[in-house]
């Protein structure tokens, strides 16, 4: 496994990481997701992503549980904030009160003194960007929090956010997490270039497009029952990659994997890391032995030609 500073921050992170969305606390049984967890951290991963709103707080139980078998230290753990925990007014969004509250509950459920990192889930347009700042800002004096990020945030919000903590001395944002693969490129316009002068590192989702890159569908039809993909969200974000035109991109693309002697999920892996501003890259396994491909991916080189070859297919 290589490693990887976390944008300008000194944080170094696997190329790899693991997430939780839709599998931990989900459709995969309990234990099943402790193994993945656990050979994740065998293979070298440190770096281990979560949320608050994923299964409504049980994703956090079941990675807090994994992960207290090793050193706290050796690990990195993210988790959100932003998606709505109940229904009353206050029980979602960027305010200063669902913040500390979803903190301070974030923290029970995971059974841990501090996270690492932390992340604004999602723009909240109904709470002024510095009032969520000093509030991250707070946490991370109170020494709860390590770390800020942002998900899902757009170029142009990320460098208010940074004017204003420059402006007002709050602690600054080290981390982006937007969608980025081979299919979903737009990051490559302002987020990148923007997120490189900022010193905010990338850490990618739905690398694989939700699987579309794994090359196991082989239809617009060919969603296994049962599957995280089985699910309402699930199917709504697949329906988004899982197009004809993306399906013949694919067969393309796994004749570049196999002269390159990679599989098909390296490849789409090793793409994404060839860019410098790219952190790690999250990865979904729901078993141990789906881990095990994708962490191969770290370290993975693509030649100037192959890069050539893959630009020309998705064009």
């Amino acid at each position: 496994m290589q490693y990887r500073n976390l944008g300008k921050s000194g944080l170094k992170v696997s190329e790899i990481s693991l997430g939780s969305w839709l599998t931990y606390g989900g459709y995969v049984e309990r234990q099943q997701a402790i193994d993945t967890i656990h050979r994740a951290y065998e293979a070298g991963i440190n770096f281990f992503d979560t949320a608050n709103a994923y299964m409504r707080g049980d994703a956090e139980k079941v990675v807090g549980d994994a992960l207290k078998a090793y050193p706290r230290e050796s690990v990195i753990l993210a988790t959100k904030v932003w998606g709505a925990m109940g229904e009353g007014p206050n029980d979602r969004g960027l305010s200063r009160k669902h913040i500390l509250e979803q903190c301070d509950a974030s923290l029970k459920r995971l059974g841990m003194e501090y996270i690492d990192l932390y992340y604004c889930h999602s723009f909240d347009p109904s709470t002024p960007i510095q009032e969520t700042l000093r509030a991250m800002d707070d946490l991370v004096r109170q020494g709860k929090v390590l770390y800020i990020g942002v998900s899902n945030w757009t170029a142009a919000q990320m460098t208010e956010a940074v004017h204003l903590a420059d402006r007002y001395l709050l602690d600054r944002i080290v981390a982006s997490q937007p969608p980025y693969s081979l299919l979903k490129r737009d990051i490559e316009q302002e987020i990148l270039p923007t997120c490189d002068k900022l010193g905010i590192g990338q850490v990618v989702y739905s690398p694989l497009a939700q699987g579309v890159l794994s090359g196991k569908y082989k239809s617009v039809t060919d969603v296994p029952k049962g599957s995280r993909r089985d699910t309402e969200r699930g199917s709504q974000l697949l329906s988004r990659y899982l197009t004809e035109e993306n399906l013949e991109r694919v067969v393309q693309l796994q004749q570049v994997a196999t002269e390159a002697e990679l599989t098909m999920t390296q490849l789409a892996l090793a793409w994404v890391l060839r860019q410098p501003g790219v952190s790690s890259a999250i990865i979904g396994a729901s078993s141990p032995q789906q881990l095990e491909e994708n962490v191969q991916a770290s370290g993975k080189q693509l030649t100037a030609s192959q890069l050539e070859r893959i630009d020309a297919i998705l064009r």
